[in-house]
């Protein structure tokens, strides 16, 4: 039995719901959420669809004694509102620092030992707190990231070719916020690198536009949904098939002391290994000046 629990049930929570319960991902789902109404109406409009669903799928809510049994907790608290005024990630880490040592606090008096993936922003500094606060080892906490922002540079650079974005290969690594970079050493297109397939100028102009795309979908929407909750489907996947998939995920990484967007190994066991990239020096540095804003804002609740 795949059993899920998905804690925030705003536009991305409903939206990773609604996705594993039509692929038939999930055999369990738990909802929970502060807000009681907002759960009730998710939960009868899933339920309303066990007839015309593809898949059977068993619907709870609002059990948190249930999370105990689950094998997998998506976290996709917080206030998208504070993110779009400001444009700026960091406008949700008050409120969602408190959710976060609330939930991960909440996690932990249940005795819940699986697999925590978390969406909620600023995804590196709130994976941080829940791992801290809901005592589960780093290896089963990670955050989606800059999974997404990787998805956003592949559909740029593949657009700028004429290319399907899943032939394009690398990573945007970092902080999922203002400081995240595109790894130009890393990226490939049908083999070809990035030097041999832009120049500098190139590269730079590209570089912005992932951050610059998720904030005209922020704003033109009031909120992003579809492709980062595609994101977190696509990771609770990866654990459930133990699919070793290698994706840039917020995982802690040793070497700049933080949770930061970087390439990993997820399957069953959560994050089976942080693979070390040969980057640039340049890129080392970005690398490394992005995880002190990150770690600057959490040293700031201490």
């Amino acid at each position: 039995m795949r059993k899920v629990a998905i804690i925030g049930l705003g536009h991305v929570g409903a939206t990773v719901a609604y996705t594993l319960f039509t692929h038939g991902i999930a055999d369990t789902l738990l909802l929970l959420d502060k807000n009681q109404a907002k759960v009730e109406a998710e939960y009868n409009d899933l339920r309303d669809t066990l007839a015309r669903n593809d898949y059977h799928v068993n619907v709870l809510m609002q059990d948190w004694d249930k999370l105990k049994e689950m094998d997998v907790v998506v976290t996709a608290f917080g206030d998208i509102a504070a993110t779009v005024k400001t444009g700026d990630r960091f406008g949700e880490f008050e409120i969602n620092a408190k959710n976060a040592k609330e939930v991960g606090q909440r996690i932990k008096d249940t005795g819940f030992n699986g697999i925590l993936i978390n969406i909620s922003n600023p995804c590196d500094a709130i994976s941080t707190i829940l791992q801290e606060t809901s005592g589960l080892s780093k290896k089963h906490v990670f955050g989606t990231g800059t999974f997404l922002d990787t998805a956003r540079m592949q559909r740029i650079v593949g657009e700028k070719l004429n290319e399907d974005p899943r032939n394009v290969e690398g990573f945007v690594l970092g902080e999922h916020g203002a400081s995240q970079f595109t790894a130009w050493s890393t990226v490939r297109v049908n083999g070809r690198s990035a030097d041999e397939l832009f120049n500098k100028d190139e590269e730079s102009e590209l570089s912005a536009q992932p951050n610059k795309n998720s904030m005209k979908v922020a704003f033109g929407k009031g909120y992003t949904s579809y492709a980062i909750a595609t994101c977190g489907v696509r990771l609770v996947q990866a654990v459930f098939s133990d699919a070793r998939l290698f994706a840039p995920t917020s995982v802690y990484v040793d070497e700049v002391g933080t949770y930061i967007g970087y390439p990993a190994i997820i399957g069953k066991d959560g994050v089976e290994e942080v693979v070390k990239l040969n980057l640039t020096d340049e890129e080392d540095q970005k690398l490394q000046d992005s995880a002190n804003i990150i770690k600057k804002h959490i040293a700031q609740l201490n």
